[in-house]
């Protein structure tokens, strides 16, 4: 068996536009006929050169080879150029990649990944939504109040995921996030920080866990003083309160703090992680399987972590291929301890699978299919072009003036 062809898919996500701008799949395709589909989460340059990039790795790296050589595959991927190091960029297409991989392995010898990679251990998955709007993208609820800037249609969003079956649910009301983080929190921003925790806990009770999420923009004094703010609503977790590059000083938070501290999205590789570990800077590491270095590195991330008596929660801010891999890496780990869902997986990552994802009552239903357990509707795949030109995602432009924050 070789592999033979590729195929990408450059997506976009139509409005709300829920798990990002757009999506980069990949399709591969062995000279037999077996397919495998991945995706690629890379924020930091445009789809279509990222779509180059998958071209230029697979001609060098992947035309004619083993599919089943994931170690050799992957070492000459992430040493290309003599870079031997984390690279999101490049790790985004080796990670799109490696999941295609793992889907014709799957295929090929009829198994799903999960039991290829140690077998089930949860027959189904606990899940989270973020809090998204019921009217869609202007993020405002039926009374046109934003559940985004007001706690308390924050709470009433909150309380009607957990009537349909949520048992967490995240919210990020701390502010915007600036090429200038880190910052300190104003006052403004903390006083509503504690009121939306404040308000979500009397209206889910001890329903549902609250999920505080930001994204590094704190300094280390300041995310401390955000922390002591949310500890009487008992947060499950406080996400990413400094930026990802030295996780030396997130560990100061970590000590300051009775919340648990998760992170993981920005960061690439088994090496990145280890530094997270041996310092103590978080507990729940939170992978982005589009991003981290693929399956097999993101199981050896989450065997590393159970070594620490910490917990894995794959994170999701793409499209529903990523979205399966996470499922496989979960059902075989165990130190799972929650996964992110695009809401209950309906809605448009739900049109672009032959069959949807299986939500009940709160818990994703992991799959007995082969391989990633998915196939990609290709149709609407095509039918959905992005033509926009913004990155997948875009912070803040400078230093944030109070008028914007």
């Amino acid at each position: 068996m070789k592999v033979a062809a590729l195929e990408t898919f450059v997506v976009a996500n139509p409005p709300p536009q829920w798990g990002g701008r757009y999506f980069l799949f990949l399709k591969l395709t062995t000279a037999c006929g077996v397919t495998g589909v991945g995706e690629v989460y890379g924020a930091s340059f445009g789809p279509h050169a990222m779509v180059r990039l998958v071209e230029d790795v697979f001609a060098r790296h992947l035309d004619g080879a083993d599919p089943f050589a994931i170690e050799t595959m992957w070492r000459n991927i992430y040493g290309r150029g003599y870079s031997m190091r984390p690279d999101i960029t490049l790790l985004g297409v080796l990670s799109g990649i490696e999941m295609a991989l793992w889907d014709i392995i799957g295929k090929a010898v009829e198994k799903p990944v999960h039991a290829l990679l140690g077998g089930r251990v949860h027959e189904r998955l606990r899940s989270y939504t973020y809090l998204y709007p019921p009217s869609g993208e202007a993020g405002a609820n039926d009374r046109g109040a934003s559940v985004y800037e007001d706690p308390d249609a924050a709470a009433e969003c909150a309380a009607s995921y957990v009537a349909q079956g949520f048992t967490a649910v995240k919210f990020d009301p701390a502010g915007r996030y600036a090429t200038f983080d880190p910052r300190q929190p104003s006052l403004a921003r903390l006083d509503l920080s504690e009121r939306f925790c404040k308000r979500l806990r009397e209206a889910v009770g001890t329903r549902a866990d609250l999920l505080f999420g930001t994204h590094g923009q704190f300094t280390t004094s300041g995310a401390i003083r955000l922390a002591r703010r949310l500890e009487p609503y008992d947060p499950l977790w406080l996400e990413e309160p400094t930026p990802p590059e030295m996780p030396e000083q997130m560990a100061l938070v970590a000590r300051q703090t009775t919340i648990p501290i998760a992170t993981g999205e920005r960061l690439a590789t088994k090496y990145e992680f280890a530094r997270v570990l041996e310092c103590r800077a978080a507990s729940i590491l939170q992978m982005a399987l589009g991003r981290v270095g693929g399956l097999l590195e993101a199981k050896k991330i989450a065997g590393m972590a159970e070594a620490h008596y910490a917990q894995i929660a794959p994170h999701l801010y793409c499209g529903p291929i990523e979205g399966a891999a996470n499922i496989q890496l979960a059902a075989c780990s165990p130190n799972f301890l929650i996964l992110e869902s695009i809401g209950t997986w309906g809605g448009f990552h739900a049109e672009l699978l032959q069959r949807p994802i299986l939500w009940q009552d709160g818990y994703v239903i992991v799959p007995d299919a082969p391989g990633l357990g998915v196939e990609l509707n290709e149709a609407v795949a095509r039918a959905h072009p992005w033509t926009g030109s913004e990155l997948h995602i875009e912070p803040y432009p400078g230093p944030i003036p109070p008028e914007a924050e």
